[in-house]
Formats: structure tokens, C-alpha cells, sequence
């Protein structure tokens, strides 16, 4: 008996099956709407397997980016902290690494995302809050106490400021001897997605884009082990897109930065090894790794037939993974940890370079030690005890698997495809179409938990009311503000004002021209001029962007 006949003979079986045993839901479906149909066999994959799978370390990178993945050794632990003032973080980056983290990855308030120091008016109920207050090089100098910057990867989500932060990072390995071409790590550089979906912009995005690609291009010239910037799908999936836009919004953002930097007469070869991605990590393992899977055989199509790279590295999308913020519940926030845990397994059965898992207390506020450190503890458990470590993209070849990551990937296409009619991400943005499309996305995904067609443990099905008080909240000390405003005020008396003022007019003029910003950033921060003081040179030159309403 031929395939095509035993499957006529188990749908048979099936529907005889399930006229006596009704299933719990009429259709079964992904969270990105995607139906799943009861069984995939042989017949549902396409194309050749070598063209389509492929093996791990070679092109198109379906299953991974180096031969032997976490053979050699496992992704990067990050865990993403920052909080108060400079000596906090500080403190907790320390007992981070205690733990086990491999690698730091760093948040700032909102002062120093929007270009603000903490003694502005604008700031001030915010000095510190859900990030590290950062306005100075010396700042950077604490948060790094004892830490061996040219040994560890640091991770900085930053991006209407990123120059300014990684002119202090440079300042203060150069402060201690450290040469800026050994530093290793990522800085998030991607506005797009602020105006897609995190909205935390300053300039218009035309010297916003400007000022992105000054970043790249200074540092695969200066700093060579560095990614200047993180194209982050994370934001975008966290405002409401589902899978498919994620992966199709960042993947054309980051064709967007490419354009933009080739613009500049750069090799393709010279600037792509450098770049970088960053993806979210959510609950339905199975959707999660077949987009991992299909991103990056896509981004591998761009590089090679799009851009004409030419360098294997050029073609190869890492990413860093976060776990489901939004998808973490208020109510029994212990139960968290189990969401974390499969959105983990997610992130490495689907390859990714890093990793970060979120604390069960995030939907409260910012994570406890504790917290934190059971968050390391959940990559731990699965880079040695799990067996998912084993052997290079375990899930290859399973007929689900295969047929949805062929399915996320022809979907994407066809956004990517409707971007590139309207001119580039860029157009797509000032249209308003990726904010309507997440905005729809968000809407249907949120209609299918109050249906009951997504089941939320503890929100939609298992609901217990009796949660308030029963997990430690963590609080930023307010005494924070005070601290780091007295020595604010202590940096700008013991500099010196004529170098300060100097490098302030050079940035200026160079912002009025065609310079490359950075080293003009790099010098500013050097003669003692602040993240807010630089800011507001370029408000003056730039302007600052006022989101239009589309309706």
C-alpha cells in the first residue's frame, strides 16, 4: 500500500474517530492564526531537502548557523538588568555572574533612551526606574566596577542614544587601557522599530537613520568584534505582531539598514558579518522554532541573491532571544517560570546565539534577585540536563515542523513583498503600515484569549483571585534620584568648559554636514559633555519627531 492510500485510510479512521469522541476545539490553530491540521506527513513538505533544510553551517542556514552549534559550546546567558543608579546595577551585574550569566545585557531608564539628563524637568519621576540613569562616561565607569571588559560581551538596549552610550563604553575601556578593537557585544541601534512600535525616538527618521548607520559603519572600521546594531523583531512581536510580522518587519528593517549602509560605497562583506538580530521567545514551541528556522533561511536569501554577499559569515543571521514578556501573567506569577521555561526551549531547539529568560516577577516589577537568579537556573537546566544540547536542530525533519516553517516563510514573503512595493520600510512606516498591521494582530490575538480560543492559565481557565501579596515586589530605591543628580552636578564643575564647549560646536557643525558623527560623539563624551547636553545639540539641528496620526 502506496502513502497516498494509508493516508485515505487514517482520515477514515479519523473522522469515524471523532464523530464518537468529539475534540475540545472546532479549529485548532497557531497564535499567529495559522490552522494546524490533525496530521503532516511526507507529503506536505516542498522542494528539494538539500536546498530547503540543508545542514548546519551551510548555506541557506536552515539549521543553524556553525556545524556543531552547541556541540562546541552553548549560547551566550544573558540576563538583562539595570536599575537605579550606577552602583546598583552595578551589584546586581556581579551577582549575575556569580550565578552563572556569561554575558551582560543592559537596560536604562527612560531619561537616558530619550537623550535626557536626570536634573531635567522631564525626567524626573523616571530618573532610574526601569533601567540604569546613564548621562555620563564615568557613570559607565561604575556599572562596570570589577568587571573585565575586555573578557566579557555586553549587550546595551539602546537606540535614539546608542552613539552616545557606546562612546561611554569606549571611554571607560580606554580609561583602564583597554583598546576599543578587543570589546566584544551589541548595542540595539534600531530606531525602525521605535516608530514601528516602541516609540521611543527623539530625531525624524531621516537623521535618526543617519545616525544608525554612523554607528555602523564606525565600528566595523574601529571596533571590529563589536554588532553595531541589534534589528529587533522582540519590540515589535512584544506590541502585538504575531510571528509571521515579526519575523517579516524585522527582516525587512533590516534589508532597510543594508540599503542605507551599502549607500555609503561600504562592501556588503566588510559591514554584514556585524549585524545582528534580536527575536522574541513565546509559549507555542512549535511556531517559535519553525519562524527561527525561517528567518534565517530567509535573511540568508536576502544576503546572497539580494545584496550579492559573497562571505558565508555575511549570510548568517545570530540572534539573541528574550522570553514572552507579554506573555507573562499578573496572576499567579510563580507559574511564569513553566511559560519561561518552554519559550527557552524554544529559543535553542531554534538555534539562537543568546539568550535571556525573563524573571516570573516581571508582570509585578522589575525582577527580584531571586527571580533573576531562577532565571539563569531555567538556561542552565537546559544547556546540561535537557538533552536539547545534544545533537544540531533536533526537530529537523518532523513533517510539523518542517511544513510550518515553510508556512511562516511563504507569509512573511508576502509582507516583505508588499513593503518593497511601497518603497522600503522607511515608506511602509511614514504609510502607517506595520503600526496598522500590528495594531490588527494585536486586536485578533486579544479577541482569541476573551473567546477561549487561546487558553491563558490563570487568566482564562484556572483562575485563582487570591495572588495579591504572595510574591516579593522590587522596588527602586527613590533616594536614587538625589544621588545621581549631586554627582551630575559634581561632573559638570570639574570639567574642563573651553575642551566641553568645543567639542559641543564641532558636534553641531558636524551634524549640519555629512561627517560621520561618531568620532565627534566619542570626543564630547571624552571632554565630560553629557548624554542630555549632546542630545540637545542634535534636537537643535535635527528637530524632534512628532508622531503623525493615521487614521
Amino acid at each position: 500500500m502506496d502513502i497516498d492510500e494509508k493516508i485515505k485510510e487514517w482520515n477514515n479512521l479519523y473522522t469515524s474517530w471523532i464523530a464518537k469522541r468529539k475534540e475540545r476545539k472546532q479549529k485548532f490553530v497557531t497564535p499567529s492564526g495559522i490552522e494546524v491540521k490533525p496530521l503532516y506527513t511526507p507529503l506536505d513538505l516542498k522542494g528539494n531537502y538539500v536546498d530547503k533544510i540543508g545542514f548546519p553551517g551551510m548555506y541557506p542556514f536552515t539549521r543553524g548557523i556553525y556545524p556543531n552549534m552547541y556541540r562546541g559550546r552553548i549560547w551566550t546567558i544573558r540576563q538583562y538588568a539595570g536599575f537605579g543608579s550606577a552602583e546598583d546595577t552595578n551589584l546586581r551585574f556581579r551577582k549575575l555572574l556569580e550565578a552563572g550569566q556569561t554575558g551582560l545585557s543592559m537596560a536604562f531608564d527612560l531619561p537616558t533612551q530619550l537623550g535626557l539628563d536626570p536634573d531635567q524637568e522631564l525626567a524626573f519621576t523616571e530618573v532610574g526606574v526601569v533601567g540604569v540613569s546613564m548621562f555620563h562616561w564615568k557613570e559607565m565607569d561604575l556599572v562596570m566596577n570589577q568587571i573585565p571588559m575586555d573578557k566579557v560581551t555586553t549587550s546595551m538596549t539602546i537606540n535614539a542614544t546608542a552613539m552616545e552610550l557606546m562612546s561611554m563604553y569606549i571611554a571607560t575601556a580606554e580609561s583602564r587601557g583597554i583598546d576599543k578593537k578587543v570589546l566584544d557585544g551589541t548595542v540595539q541601534n534600531d530606531i525602525l522599530k521605535e516608530y514601528i512600535a516602541r516609540k521611543n525616538f527623539i530625531y525624524p527618521p531621516e537623521p535618526s537613520l543617519r545616525y544608525a548607520i554612523d554607528l555602523i559603519e564606525y565600528s566595523y572600521k574601529n571596533i571590529p568584534k563589536w554588532h553595531p546594531i541589534s534589528i529587533s523583531g522582540y519590540h515589535i512581536r512584544e506590541a502585538g505582531a504575531d510571528a509571521i510580522l515579526e519575523v517579516a518587519f524585522t527582516l525587512a528593517d533590516g534589508i532597510e539598514y543594508v540599503r542605507k549602509t551599502l549607500e555609503r560605497g561600504i562592501n556588503v562583506d566588510d559591514f554584514a558579518p556585524t549585524l545582528s538580530f534580536f527575536f522574541a521567545g513565546y509559549t507555542n514551541i512549535f511556531e517559535e522554532v519553525a519562524k527561527f528556522r525561517a528567518a534565517r533561511r530567509m535573511w540568508a536569501k536576502i544576503m546572497k541573491e539580494w545584496f550579492n554577499a559573497k562571505k558565508p559569515d555575511s549570510m548568517t543571521l545570530k540572534f539573541h532571544t528574550q522570553t514572552g514578556g507579554a506573555e507573562l501573567t499578573a496572576q499567579q506569577p510563580e507559574i511564569n517560570i513553566i511559560r519561561t521555561t518552554l519559550q527557552a526551549l524554544a529559543a535553542v531547539l531554534g538555534g539562537t546565539q543568546s539568550l535571556h529568560v525573563n524573571s516570573y516577577d516581571e508582570a509585578l516589577a522589575l525582577p527580584s534577585e531571586k527571580a533573576a537568579k531562577i532565571a539563569i537556573r531555567v538556561q542552565q537546566i537546559i544547556a546540561y540536563e535537557s538533552g536539547a544540547t545534544e545533537t544540531v536542530d533536533p526537530l529537523a525533519g518532523s513533517y510539523y515542523i518542517e511544513w510550518l516553517t515553510d508556512e511562516i516563510e511563504e507569509r512573511a514573503w508576502k509582507v516583505i513583498d508588499n513593503i518593497e512595493k511601497m518603497g522600503g520600510m522607511l515608506k511602509a512606516i511614514e504609510k502607517g503600515y506595520p503600526q496598522a498591521e500590528i495594531a490588527e494582530s494585536s486586536y485578533r490575538l486579544q479577541k482569541m484569549i476573551e473567546e477561549g480560543d487561546i487558553i491563558k492559565v490563570g487568566v482564562n481557565f484556572a483562575y485563582e483571585p487570591d495572588w495579591i501579596g504572595t510574591t516579593e515586589i522590587f522596588r527602586v530605591n527613590p533616594a536614587v534620584r538625589e544621588r545621581v543628580i549631586t554627582r551630575l552636578k559634581q561632573y559638570r564643575e570639574n570639567r574642563d568648559n573651553i575642551k566641553w564647549k568645543d567639542s559641543l560646536e564641532k558636534l553641531r557643525k558636524a551634524a549640519e554636514g555629512n561627517d560621520n558623527l561618531f568620532p565627534y560623539v566619542l570626543d564630547a563624551i571624552k571632554a565630560g559633555a553629557t548624554l542630555g547636553e549632546i542630545s540637545s545639540v542634535l534636537r537643535e539641528v535635527w528637530g524632534e519627531y512628532k508622531e503623525p496620526i493615521i487614521f
